[in-house]
């Protein structure tokens, strides 16, 4: 199996993006290559949903950007912004890090908790899981107070807290598997694992795992006529302009 995937920071943060980096070359199955970018432009950490709603955009500018040099994308951004409109607009498999966690934890328990760094993304984390149809599976929300620092030293400085929150996940709400939430924390899951009486799930090494098998089942574009697009990135308004092929 060969495939190329290409791994999407929705944020600007690059040191977000090379944890995320780490993450998914350490998922990546044999035969396999991945590329890691961040977004063009918009916000250096996603949390609320107006910001979410900016990173759409900058999430599919950064697929369009480029377009035909991947078998399979991964938007590691938990919240998944972007990944509807990516579906309808490639005719490759487009996988979002909260989707794929929230089904690989589905497949290792029958109910997982969700930990993350702050509890600020807690509203857009809910929204994710009723588009995924797998609210009725979560067993709660365990996550952290506000958070202004280093997106990318958010791992090691909250990495005692998280290790805490897990265990009360599974002690407390009944999870049976834990997943981190958020790209700031890609790469934990196998650090704190020795430590934790449960699966803990990384997006980032799910979504990987998830494109790496999907390559090759390329979606049909969905039908659309091609209009012209103000502003945005060039890829993006070349994807528009031309339409479904």
């Amino acid at each position: 199996m060969t495939c190329r995937i290409l791994v999407v920071n929705s944020n600007t943060t690059e040191s977000v993006t090379a944890r995320i980096a780490l993450a998914a070359q350490a998922a990546l199955p044999p035969g396999c290559s991945v590329e890691t970018v961040s977004a063009p432009f918009g916000l250096p950490l996603i949390v609320t949903r107006a910001d979410w709603s900016v990173a759409g955009p900058a999430t599919v500018a950064a697929l369009a950007a480029r377009r035909g040099q991947f078998d399979a994308a991964v938007v590691a951004c938990f919240g998944d912004p972007g990944v509807d409109a990516a579906r309808e607009l490639f005719d490759v498999p487009v996988i979002g890090i909260s989707e794929a966690a929230f089904h690989a934890a589905s497949m290792l328990g029958r109910r997982f908790g969700i930990v993350s760094f702050t509890a600020a993304l807690k509203p857009m984390f809910v929204d994710c899981l009723e588009h995924a149809g797998l609210a009725h599976r979560c067993a709660g929300f365990r996550m952290g107070p506000a958070f202004s620092g280093d997106p990318g030293r958010v791992a090691e400085e909250r990495r005692d807290m998280i290790l805490e929150l897990c265990r009360a996940s599974i002690e407390q709400d009944g999870a049976e598997v834990v997943i981190l939430a958020g790209g700031p924390l890609a790469g934990l899951a196998p650090l704190l694992a020795p430590d934790v009486a449960a699966p803990l799930v990384d997006g980032t090494a799910a979504g990987v795992r998830l494109a790496a098998a999907l390559a090759g089942l390329a979606p049909v574009r969905r039908p659309h006529r091609g209009r012209a697009l103000a502003g945005y990135e060039p890829g993006l308004t070349a994807l528009y302009a031309e339409g479904a092929n």
